[in-house]
């Protein structure tokens, strides 16, 4: 983490202008998770001790089409903030242009505002630098903290930082540090478990950890793809046919290191009531029939391999985890990692599925650090620079 953060700059009496992760899931008007607005807090805290003049804070949320549009409004966050804080938020209509700048402007000296949705504006992702120079006119100092956007080139995340001093706030600093440790200077044994139901999604993940993990445990539908690479009849489990000559390649290249479950759990139907068995692997799927989770014999497997692992990272579910009869291998892989965090090791999961199943588990304050970012800490995994990160100034 060579790039400065907010305890490398004297935030007193600035306008601080904030990029937060707050695409937070919304039903009927209401936040139904508010992980992200909670992992922001810290951040938040240590501005306002600084006594800034004002902190103003941008996000996207959800996928607006051609402008504004009151389903995608930020403005439920509010409340919301102001709990967690304690302090009055005031709320402005835009993210840039003169209506931001007048409601920033009328802010009392350490006020803090929250900024309509980025993506109402459909130059944002286009990191138009004309938006990106009004939204730097909100603020005197940037300070990126949304780490789940970091591996976008927009104008909040990327084209802002060419106007203002630009510095990481402390998570982005902590995602950097537990991410970055672990693929360069890990604790070994090394163990990297990645699910998921697509082999496309993360092929460079998986060929980046090849090189790094000591082992490289393979769940979920992608599991698939391999079997069927290996001439393994899959029944109607998902595959990627297009990714088979891919798999075959990375099998060619794994050198014992990527190890594939050896049995699992079938369904004749992808639904929660449907008829199940478990069958061995090699044996292969009967037509009419899928894998939907990893099996014992494969969760005994993985728990030998992990058994002593002391660096831990785990990126997508073992199996349809939200369906109760095929949740057993996620939950059983999410109670080993969180055993192996509590005996010293460092567990780092990998956002999106992993953190809710690990969420749903009630084990997220169990293991070392739960990432925020989806696509962002895939990206970190495959050894890809994220853009929102380059463009913080170095130390």
């Amino acid at each position: 983490m060579n790039k400065k953060t907010i305890r490398d700059i004297d935030l007193k009496g600035k306008r601080v202008l904030v990029r937060v992760d707050f695409n937070v899931p919304v039903e009927g008007g209401q936040v139904t998770d508010d992980t992200r607005i909670t992992a922001a807090v810290p951040t938040l805290k240590a501005i306002l001790d600084q006594k800034p003049r004002s902190v103003a804070l941008m996000s996207h949320f959800g996928r607006p089409k051609d402008g504004p549009d009151p389903k995608y409004s930020m403005k439920p966050i509010v409340p919301i903030l102001e709990a967690k804080l304690g302090v009055k938020v005031a709320w402005a209509d835009d993210c840039a242009g003169p209506v931001a700048e007048t409601a920033v402007a009328a802010l009392p000296d350490g006020g803090v505002i929250l900024l309509e949705n980025t993506r109402f504006h459909p130059e944002e992702t286009k990191n138009d630098l004309k938006l990106a120079e009004q939204m730097a006119k909100l603020g005197d100092v940037y300070v990126n903290d949304a780490f789940g956007s970091a591996h976008r080139a927009h104008s909040s995340t990327e084209g802002v930082a060419r106007f203002l001093p630009a510095v990481a706030g402390l998570l982005m600093e902590r995602e950097i540090e537990y991410l970055g440790s672990a693929l360069e200077n890990p604790k070994r044994p090394f163990v990297a478990i990645i699910g998921g139901a697509k082999i496309s999604d993360k092929i460079g993940v998986i060929e980046n950890l090849l090189t790094k993990a000591d082992k490289v445990l393979i769940g979920g539908g992608m599991a698939n793809t391999f079997f069927k690479a290996q001439g393994i009849a899959v029944g109607k489990s998902l595959v990627e046919d297009d990714a088979l000559e891919t798999a075959k390649t990375v099998l060619s290249k794994a050198s014992g290191k990527l190890i594939l479950p050896v049995d699992g759990v079938i369904a004749d139907a992808f639904e929660a009531n449907a008829a199940t068995k478990v069958i061995a692997v090699k044996n292969g799927v009967a037509d009419g029939w899928q894998i939907l989770d990893i099996g014992p014999e494969t969760i005994k497997l993985f728990n030998q391999h992990l058994a002593n692992a002391m660096t831990i990272v785990w990126n997508g579910p073992m199996g349809v985890f939200e369906m109760k009869p095929f949740a057993k291998g996620t939950f059983a892989i999410a109670e080993t990692s969180a055993a192996r965090a509590q005996s010293g090791a460092v567990v780092i999961i990998g956002g999106g599925d992993s953190a809710a199943a690990i969420s749903e588990a009630g084990l997220s304050d169990k293991v070392t650090h739960v990432s925020t970012g989806g696509g962002a800490s895939l990206e970190m995994l495959e050894g890809k620079v994220l853009p929102g990160l380059a463009a913080l100034n170095d130390k």
